[in-house]
C-alpha cells in the first residue's frame, strides 16, 4: 500500500479506542498465540525478546512498534525483563466510494509492520498519558486518551515519510484457514470471520478464493465433514453426536451434507469404511483439503463465494436460519389456512369449487364460481419441473428470482427482488433498484415473503426447499441443465418461448461469426490458457464449465488449451481446475492467456518467472475480471463472447 493512502485512510477515519496495557515479563515467560482482539499498536520499552506477529518473525529490544489487525496471532519469548504496551483501537471510514476502494485495495488498518524507532520518546509519553488516563476512566479522560491516540498516529506518520518504513501485507488468507480449523464447531458464517479479521464478508470471499481455490464455506464443510469421515470411521458416536462435534446441530442437514459431498450416507460411509484398508478408507484424505490440488467452481450449489466472490454464511448457520425461517414460513400459512376456512365456513358450497384457491377469493355464486375457474386457467400455465408440475402466473408481476438474473434480464424481464449481484457483472446496472436478498444459495424467507412475489426461480435444490412455501416455485438446476435447454425453459416459464428461441438463434450467429473472424486471423489454430491466482501459485482452469470465459473459450469458439490442459478438458464434464505453483506455470501456458483479476489481485509485472513466458513478454495476455467473467447467463455469455474476440484480436494484432 502506498504511503500517502495510509495517511489518507487515518485522515478520514473515525477511531475508538479499546484498551490500553502495560505488561512487564519475566525470562521463562512465554505467550503463546494470543489472538488480537482488534487492530492494535505493539510497543517495546525495554528488553529483548523473540517475537511473532502473524507469522512474521522480529528480534525486537527496547523501542521497537509493531502494528496487526485484529484476529492476528501475536506470541512473545522474552529473553529478559521485557517491557511492552498494547494500544488497541477500532476505526472505520465514511462510506464514500473512493475510500471503500482504497479499502477494498488493501485495508491500512490490518496492515503489518515493525520497525525500531529512531527517535520513539514522543510515541512513549503519548502512551504513558494515554494509560494513567485510561487507568482513572472518566468519560472526560476517554475523550483526551482519543486525542492522544490521533496525536500517536500523527507521529508515527511522520517517522514513516522519514524512515521510508515497507508496509508489510499479513497472510491473511493463512490466518483465516488456522482460524477455520481451530473454530469449526462453533457456529461460524462468513460475515463472523470476515467481522473477526476486519474484512468485509464480499472482500474476503474474494481473496479467499482467489488465494485457494475454495469458497470460504466450501473450505469450511470440507474440513468439517472430514473431521466426521474421522469419527464415523474409528468411534461408535451417534450420528447426532458426530454432527453436533463438527458443527451441526440439525442431524439431517449433516447427513444431507455428508450425502452431497460422499456420495453416500454417514451410515453407510462408516460401514463400508470398516471393512476398507485404512490408506484407502478418507475419500477426502485422499483428495486432500490441501489448498493446491483440485478447486471448484461456481457451479458447485456449495461454491458460495466466489459469489465473490463472495457473501453469506455457511456450516450450522443454513441450518439455523433454515429451521427459523421454516417455522415462520409454516406458521404464517397456517395462520392464513386458517382464516381461509373461517371465511369458506360462511359461504357454504363456495369452498368445493374453489379448485385449492383461497376461499376468500370463491364468490358466492356457483355461475361466478365457474366464471372465475375459467378465468385463472387462463390466467395461468403448468410448467413440468423436476419437482413435478408447478402452476405459474401467465403474466407474472412480481417475479423473485436467485442467481438467474442475467437469463430473466435477457428476456426483458426484471425481478422485484434478486440475490447477490457483483459489481461487475454485466447486467448489474440493470438491476438497480431490485431489492437485494442476500447470497443465492442461502435466501431470506421473511425478505422474499415481505415482497409478495408471484413467482420464485431458484437455481438449486436447496434453495427450493427454502422457499417453495412461498410462492409458485421454478426450479431450474443451473448446474446442470445446458445454456440453450435452460434459457428455453425460463422462456416457458415466462410463455416466451419466441423471444426465447430469437435470443438464443442470435447468440449462436454471432458466435459462428465470431469463429470465422478468429479462423480467418489464425486464431483459432492457436492455444489459449485461463488462470487465476497470484505470486504463491495459480490456478489453472480445465473445463468448458469454470466460468472465467472458459464456457465461451473452449466451448462456444472451440479454441484449444496446451495439450497438459486440453487433455483434461476432454475428460471432465464437471467443473475444475487444479493449483500448479509459478514455477511450473510456464507449462501451461498457451498462445493466449486469459488472467481473471479483481482489486487487489497480485502484480506480477517485476516476476522473473511471470515475465519469462512468451504470451507475456509479447503481449498476449489478456486480464478478464473476475466478477465480469463469473456469471454463465445468456446475457453474460453475450457480453464476454464479445469481449473475448475483441482481445484476441487485439492481443494478434500487436504482433
Amino acid at each position: 500500500m502506498k504511503l500517502e493512502d495510509h495517511i489518507v485512510a487515518w485522515n478520514h477515519a473515525a477511531v475508538k479506542v479499546l484498551d490500553i496495557r502495560h505488561t512487564v515479563m519475566e525470562p521463562g515467560e512465554k505467550l503463546q498465540g494470543y489472538i488480537l482482539p482488534a487492530c492494535g499498536f505493539i510497543y517495546t520499552v525495554k528488553g529483548k525478546a523473540s517475537m511473532n506477529l502473524g507469522g512474521i518473525d522480529y528480534d525486537v529490544d527496547s523501542y521497537f512498534i509493531m502494528h496487526g489487525g485484529k484476529g492476528m496471532r501475536l506470541s512473545i519469548e522474552p529473553e529478559e525483563i521485557f517491557e511492552y504496551y498494547l494500544l488497541f483501537y477500532r476505526a472505520s471510514l465514511p462510506g464514500r466510494k473512493d475510500l471503500a476502494r482504497l479499502l477494498e485495495r488493501s485495508n491500512p488498518f490490518r496492515m503489518q509492520y515493525g520497525f525500531e524507532l529512531l527517535e520513539p520518546l514522543p510515541l512513549h509519553y503519548q502512551l504513558m498519558a494515554m494509560e494513567q488516563l485510561w487507568a482513572q476512566g472518566s468519560l472526560l479522560d476517554r475523550i483526551q486518551v482519543k486525542g492522544l491516540f490521533y496525536q500517536f498516529v500523527h507521529e508515527l506518520m511522520k517517522q514513516f515519510t522519514k524512515d521510508g518504513i515497507n508496509l508489510r501485507q499479513p497472510d491473511v488468507i493463512g490466518q483465516v484457514v488456522r482460524y477455520i480449523e481451530e473454530h469449526y464447531r462453533h457456529n461460524l458464517s462468513l460475515e463472523s470471520i470476515a467481522e473477526q479479521f476486519n474484512y468485509s464478508p464480499r472482500h474476503l470471499s474474494t481473496r479467499f478464493k482467489g488465494e485457494t481455490g475454495f469458497s470460504l464455506i466450501e473450505y469450511l464443510i470440507r474440513f468439517r465433514l472430514q473431521q466426521a469421515e474421522e469419527l464415523l470411521r474409528f468411534t461408535d458416536a451417534p450420528l447426532r453426536a458426530i454432527a453436533e462435534e463438527v458443527g451441526y446441530n440439525d442431524v439431517y442437514y449433516f447427513s444431507r451434507m455428508f450425502r452431497k459431498y460422499n456420495g453416500q450416507s454417514p451410515i453407510r460411509f462408516r460401514k463400508e469404511s470398516r471393512q476398507m484398508i485404512p490408506s484407502e478408507n478418507s475419500p477426502f484424505t485422499a483428495a486432500g483439503l490441501s489448498i493446491g490440488e483440485n478447486i471448484s467452481s461456481r457451479y458447485n450449489v456449495f461454491e458460495y463465494d466466489n459469489h465473490y466472490q463472495h457473501k453469506n454464511i455457511g456450516g450450522s448457520s443454513p441450518m439455523r436460519v433454515t429451521k427459523t425461517s421454516s417455522f415462520i414460513v409454516v406458521m404464517l400459512l397456517s395462520f392464513t389456512l386458517l382464516l381461509s376456512a373461517c371465511g369458506s365456513a360462511n359461504v357454504g358450497s363456495n369452498a368445493a369449487n374453489s379448485n385449492g384457491s383461497k376461499a376468500s377469493e370463491v364468490t358466492t355464486s356457483a355461475a361466478n364460481n365457474a366464471t372465475d375457474n375459467t378465468n385463472k386457467e387462463a390466467q395461468t400455465r403448468t410448467i413440468s419441473t423436476l419437482k413435478g408440475d408447478i402452476v405459474v402466473p401467465a403474466n407474472p408481476e412480481r417475479v423473485v428470482v436467485l442467481y438467474l438474473q442475467g437469463d430473466l434480464i435477457a428476456l426483458g424481464i426484471k425481478p422485484v427482488g434478486t440475490s447477490d449481484v457483483f459489481e461487475g457483472a454485466p447486467f448489474a446496472e440493470m438491476m438497480e433498484g431490485v431489492k437485494n436478498l442476500g447470497a443465492w444459495y442461502e435466501p431470506n424467507p421473511e425478505a422474499i415473503m415481505a415482497l409478495k412475489p408471484d413467482l420464485i426461480l431458484v437455481p438449486s435444490e436447496e434453495t427450493y426447499d427454502r422457499v417453495k412455501d412461498i410462492a409458485p416455485t421454478v426450479y431450474i438446476p443451473q448446474d446442470t441443465m445446458a445454456t440453450d435447454e435452460r434459457v428455453m425453459k425460463i422462456g416457458e416459464v415466462f410463455g416466451k418461448e419466441q423471444e426465447a428461441q430469437a435470443l438464443l438463434d442470435h447468440f449462436h450467429e454471432k458466435v459462428e461469426k465470431s469463429k470465422q473472424k478468429l479462423d480467418e486471423l489464425g486464431i483459432l489454430d492457436k492455444t489459449v490458457t485461463i488462470i487465476e491466482g497470484g505470486k504463491k501459485e495459480m490456478a489453472v482452469i480445465d473445463s468448458k464449465l469454470y466460468g472465467r470465459g472458459s464456457q465461451i473459450i473452449y466451448e462456444y469458439l472451440g479454441l484449444k488449451a496446451p495439450e497438459i490442459i486440453q487433455k483434461k478438458i476432454d475428460g471432465r464434464e464437471k467443473a475444475t481446475g487444479g493449483f500448479v505453483s509459478l514455477e511450473v506455470l510456464p507449462e501451461y501456458i498457451g498462445d493466449f492467456v486469459f488472467r481473471s483479476v479483481w482489486d487487489g489481485a497480485d502484480d506480477l509485472t517485476d516476476n522473473p518467472i511471470w515475465n519469462s513466458i512468451p504470451a507475456i513478454k509479447e503481449g498476449r495476455l489478456i486480464e478478464i475480471g473476475f466478477d465480469f467473467s463469473y456469471y454463465s447467463d445468456i446475457y453474460s455469455l453475450d457480453k464476454q463472447l464479445d469481449f473475448v474476440v475483441e482481445k484476441l484480436v487485439s492481443a494478434y494484432e500487436k504482433k
